[in-house]
């Protein structure tokens, strides 16, 4: 009889085991999570600060390059750069496409500058690409390569490393006003640093080499980690294209907005950048990152909801 009796209790205790395991990793998952992609970890707490530290070698007269703008239709003016803003609508009912094109001349490589959410490096450090270009006295500005999601990559910004992880196709500013798309594993920041880069992004994936559509670009992976394997399908997108030395072609497509924008794939993002004349592209971050910002306005509709999502840095332009 007693071995009758024990079996179920067995099997229940076993039940229950098995239950506070799964709850306990279930737990641990979560947390583990929240640490990767939600709580803030902040390794330099004041950008500005430590960019002028790393700087003190250089000449003042390099790096007090003006950054102001000539904004075309606007007040605001300057001898660094020029910047006019156009809406493209194509297509009709669901399958309409809205898209903004900043087309950017500069006089100085170094007008074109990076900033951080909160003037802070790290994981999960987020703001509006709004409210980041506003703390910085941006004319203009777009979301960049939403480097804290991950901690791979080469990040360099204006002029200063931030992290050496090479993990893709990156893109390169250099000082002279070229950009080129590498190969990040081949290299070292300080390397890329010694040869005049002046900032780097890490997303893509490239869209155009000599003006030619990059084959298997619908098929790339940014990353591996949870929730961002891919970035395939018609989607808001955000991208950089270069037309000539210091001649830079921006573009961000509002999507998933049926009627309004439904958004492009990456090989329909190829095309509008080969369309505007650029011989380079580069994929950034998109979703609703996807924001260009203007004379202290929104000038796209993210998600066709009217608000930004945060992000954790951008590429500007100073009024």
């Amino acid at each position: 009889m007693t071995p009758r009796l024990l079996r179920p209790r067995s099997r229940a205790r076993r039940a229950l085991l098995v239950g506070a395991l799964s709850l306990s990793l279930t737990g641990a998952v979560a947390a583990v999570a929240l640490d990767r992609f939600v709580i803030e970890h902040v390794e330099i707490a004041d950008v500005a600060a430590y960019e002028a530290s790393q700087s003190e070698s250089t000449s003042q007269s390099e790096n007090a390059a003006s950054t102001e703008a000539v904004v075309t239709g606007s007040t605001a003016q300057s001898d660094t750069a020029g910047i006019t803003i156009s809406t493209v609508t194509t297509g009709t009912g669901d399958d309409t496409v809205t898209y903004y094109v900043a087309d950017v001349v500069l006089t100085d490589a170094t007008a074109l500058r990076s900033a951080f959410a909160q003037n802070s490096f790290g994981e999960n450090i987020t703001e509006t690409t709004s409210d980041i270009a506003a703390d910085n006295d941006a004319v203009f500005a777009i979301n960049g390569d939403y480097y804290g999601f991950r901690d791979t990559g080469i990040v360099i910004r204006n002029g200063v490393v931030y992290r050496d992880s090479g993990a893709r196709d990156g893109l390169a500013f250099y000082r002279d006003g070229t950009v080129e798309v590498y190969d990040e594993t081949t290299t070292t920041a300080a390397d890329l640093v010694a040869d005049g880069v002046w900032n780097t992004l890490s997303f893509g994936p490239a869209l155009l080499a000599d003006g030619e559509i990059i084959d298997g670009i619908e098929s790339v992976e940014v990353d591996t980690n949870i929730g961002n394997h891919s970035i395939q399908g018609e989607q808001p997108r955000t991208a950089v294209g270069v037309i000539d030395a210091n001649h830079l072609v921006f573009v961000v497509v509002d999507g998933r907005s049926p009627g309004y924008s439904a958004g492009v794939t990456m090989t329909g993002l190829a095309e509008i950048m080969q369309g505007l004349g650029a011989t380079t592209a580069y994929n950034l971050d998109g979703g609703g990152s996807s924001t260009m910002y203007f004379d202290g306005a929104l000038v796209n509709d993210p998600l066709g909801k009217g608000a930004e999502r945060a992000t954790s840095d951008i590429l500007y332009i100073a009024g």
